[in-house]
């Protein structure tokens, strides 16, 4: 058996004669061998050699032995990779196509997976299933192993039956499959019956066709945990569809004590779409008794699925209510304000059905501290103002506090005040609308606010009834939103069900970028099962979108492989194991020189003076831009010698940074600068002990040896743009800390000389103001913030303005981090 050395795999990489030695053990006389040979060809990613490869290809692709011809299968898809205009011109497709009536099961599973993948790279079709090769796959598919029998029915779940008979044919021969004890089988023939189940026309094959997806589906939810979110997320969407296929299954998703909590947040979706007139009362006595535990946000979730079965279902919305009013009387917090936001969407849903319940409402409006619960209230008084006796001195509790109260709250004070006065125009109302009207467009900053103020006193001080015919309108009945997906995109994650796009419930293109690269790393492919296809493909953040950041990793003669940066510059050599060595860093982690990129930005600090670094000087700082931290540098050469090839690594530190793409120095001439901005990543190499500030950098180039120097981590760079808090929730956050997470510091040198100058530089670096108030002749301010992984800092700093002395106060979970705080504030006050 052959094995590439180092040294034999540079030579591959930079003389294509060397591939002598995998031709060579193509025509081995031990299959073994001849299939890791054209195996191995096919990792070596080089479009230089993909010549040789195609004749030894074309000898396993009609080798004797099947584990040949399945590995060489796997092959042609990542030379398709490389180079398909090759593949196609030497005719590699048709030979796939071929390897489809070959008569091992794992040779056509192979095949199937290949051209599936081929096809997903290409723009003209390349794989199409034909009457003959769908006979040829459902025969292999009783056949092959678990992994085979996924490609095959991913591949027919994409087939389009001619008509009902066909697809009753199809999915008959693909049932057995749900018995399958491997999860992704199941979920793979459940996805192939969904997609054939469109073109069935008898409602008798179809109702024996759920029933029999119904005990595969419950059996996974007896799966560990995370299968079981899977499974559920899965099931999500299914019921969406075809909802009688559990609905006489509501049981299984009730949720047990020692569920984790993503998994009981799913079922609770599940059921409310499965409830219905027949199981309402044993799924209200669930959620009534989960509405009990101490999970606060699983509490609020189950009382808001008691609010969303009454708007789904009419008949038993009565039944809701009561179970809601239960709830209200047990006085928890938390469950009263989201029991009154749900029953706001039940009044709207039954308008004039169950006003009865208001007085009921009203004996908790002392309790409302949460923006959306007293925007609910509000709008329930002033809908019904004409109901309350008391509505006015009940809209007037709340006027106390207009300036203070969110947006959210005032734009409903404000809609509440107005419809009061226009169902009750007495002298009372007409005094609080003038209050309302003056705070709202003189007192305020907010222009929606402002805005609709305008409107409505324009219309009130110009026609009285026009007014009424706009507030007082008839509002639209809202309907049930239990099934919140749109039906094309709902299309679109059934026909990916049972990958992540079923998890995410997001299109693939929203997660997901492909790119060719003829410079990917050589992968492992000792996958005997036939799971040999790889991806080329980018995951991004399934929140915003965007790609992740390319790795870190490299590998000795990573930079030799990669092309120079510039036609005179020679690439690199091989780089030296130097800074393990030295600093006990990994050298795995060395980020070789690509693509220059510059960036200009404010000057920074000198970490190597040219005296220490053989006249190579470099500056450099942490920096935040666009929710993202960098780490600028820039490197100054004032030697007499060109510097190229630099690399860069960071020693373990209290925050892991790592960098998380490649240094891109171009190469620097003789008295030539260069400024850059690297991307950094967090807790990849975390250090232990109490958190510090340091930050130790080696950095070398192909010239000179490794230059190691400290850098100082600020903490504000790590603040993070989610860190604003509203005001009720800094005052509970704040009480709910205890006293022994307060730390006290004073900056005696420190004078703030203009509180909106101060106020406007804090926020720039994401400390949010909260609140300000007077204490004696001290202006306190009171601000939050937040770094990674949701460690909130609530911060109180008490001055004289124009006087030295800055006396700050921090309460947070993580006390330890106060020095590194404290260095942070008193850069940002200083500068």
């Amino acid at each position: 058996m052959f094995l590439v050395t180092e040294v034999e795999e540079v030579a591959l990489l930079t003389n294509p004669l060397s591939f002598y030695l995998p031709q060579r053990d193509s025509q081995d006389p031990n299959p073994l061998i001849r299939a890791l040979a054209v195996r191995t060809m096919g990792c070596i990613r080089v479009d230089k050699i993909t010549e040789y490869l195609c004749d030894p290809l074309q000898r396993c692709l009609k080798d004797d032995d099947p584990y040949v011809r399945k590995t060489a299968a796997i092959c042609v898809a990542k030379l398709y990779d490389i180079n398909a205009e090759l593949v196609e011109d030497r005719g590699f497709l048709d030979s796939l196509k071929d390897l489809i009536s070959d008569n091992n099961p794992m040779v056509v599973a192979n095949a199937v997976a290949a051209l599936a993948e081929i096809q997903e790279n290409s723009s003209g079709p390349i794989f199409e299933i034909t009457t003959p090769t769908l006979t040829k796959l459902l025969t292999a598919l009783n056949e092959c192993t678990e992994w085979g029998q996924v490609f095959i029915l991913d591949a027919l779940s994409r087939y389009k039956a001619s008509d009902a008979r066909e697809a009753e044919n199809i999915v008959e021969r693909v049932t057995p499959r749900l018995q399958h004890a491997n999860c992704a089988v199941v979920l793979s023939a459940v996805k192939m019956i969904l997609q054939q189940m469109e073109l069935i026309t008898s409602t008798d094959v179809v109702r024996n066709l759920c029933k029999k997806m119904a005990p595969p589906l419950v059996t996974l939810l007896s799966a560990e945990p995370e299968i079981q979110y899977v499974a559920l997320r899965n099931i999500n969407l299914i019921v969406q569809r075809r909802p009688t296929i559990l609905a006489h299954e509501i049981k299984v998703f009730f949720c047990k004590y020692n569920d984790p909590i993503y998994v009981k947040m799913e079922k609770l979706e599940i059921m409310i779409k499965l409830a219905s007139d027949r199981n309402i009362d044993q799924v209200l006595l669930e959620f009534k008794e989960y509405a009990t535990e101490v999970d606060v946000d699983f509490v609020r979730k189950a009382v808001r699925a008691i609010g969303r079965c009454a708007i789904k279902l009419e008949r038993a919305a009565e039944r809701c209510i009561s179970v809601l009013l239960e709830l209200i009387k047990i006085k928890v917090n938390y469950v009263v304000q989201e029991a009154i936001i749900v029953i706001k969407d039940i009044f709207r849903r039954y308008p004039n059905t169950y006003e009865s319940i208001i007085a009921t409402l009203c004996e908790s409006l002392d309790t409302l501290d949460e923006p959306e619960a007293k925007a609910s209230m509000i709008w329930i008084i002033g809908e019904y103002a004409e109901r309350i006796d008391n509505a006015d001195e009940l809209l007037e509790s709340f006027l106390e506090s207009f300036p203070e109260e969110p947006p959210q709250v005032q734009l409903q004070l404000l809609t509440a005040t107005v419809k009061l006065f226009l169902k009750k125009p007495t002298e009372g109302p007409q005094q609080m609308i003038q209050v309302v009207l003056n705070n709202a467009t003189v007192e305020t900053d907010n222009p929606d606010l402002r805005d609709r103020a305008y409107i409505y006193w324009r219309l009130l001080s110009t026609d009285p009834e026009a007014a009424k015919d706009v507030v007082l309108a008839e509002k639209p009945v809202i309907s049930d939103d239990s099934n919140q997906l749109d039906s094309t995109l709902l299309d679109e994650l059934l026909a990916n069900i049972a990958t992540l796009s079923s998890v995410y419930h997001k299109p693939p293109d929203a997660f997901v970028t492909r790119a060719k690269t003829a410079t990917q790393k050589t992968e492992d492919d000792d996958y005997p099962d036939g799971n040999e296809t790889r991806y080329s493909e980018t995951l991004s953040n399934a929140a915003n979108g965007g790609a992740s950041p390319p790795s870190s990793s490299s590998v000795p003669h990573a930079a030799a492989r990669q092309p120079a940066p510039a036609p005179a510059a020679p690439a690199p050599a091989a780089v030296p194991d130097l800074l393990s060595d030295l600093i006990g860093l990994d050298n795995n982690q060395i980020v070789p020189a690509d693509q220059p990129a510059t960036s200009s930005g404010p000057p920074l600090p000198i970490l190597l003076p040219a005296g220490s670094g053989q006249g190579l000087q470099i500056s450099a700082q942490l920096v935040r831009q666009d929710g993202q931290i960098f780490y600028s540098l820039l490197f100054e050469n004032n030697t007499q010698i060109t510097l190229d090839g630099f690399m860069i690594q960071f020693n373990k530190n209290s925050f892991g940074l790592a960098a998380a793409g490649p240094l891109q120095v171009p190469p620097l001439a003789p008295g030539a600068s260069a400024r850059t901005l690297l991307p950094m990543v967090l807790f990849q190499n975390t250090s232990t002990g109490p958190p510090n500030t340091l930050l130790q950098v080696a950095v070398k180039n192909s010239q000179q040896p490794v230059w190691y120097f400290n850098d100082k981590i600020l903490l504000h760079v790590f603040f993070t743009e989610d860190g604003r808090m509203e005001r009720t929730s800094f005052l509970e956050t704040w009480r709910s800390l205890p006293d022994s997470n307060e730390v006290l510091k004073e900056f005696p040198g420190i004078m703030v000389t203009s509180a909106e100058a101060t106020l406007d530089r804090l926020a720039a670096s994401n400390m949010f103001f909260i609140a300000k108030r007077k204490h004696a002749n001290q202006d306190v301010f009171y601000f939050s913030a937040k770094i990674p992984r949701g460690i909130p800092f609530l911060i109180e700093l008490t001055t004289i303005i124009g006087n030295p002395g800055v006396k700050c106060a921090i309460k947070t979970p993580n006390p330890e981090m106060a020095p590194l705080f404290f260095e942070a504030i008193e850069t940002l006050l200083k500068t």
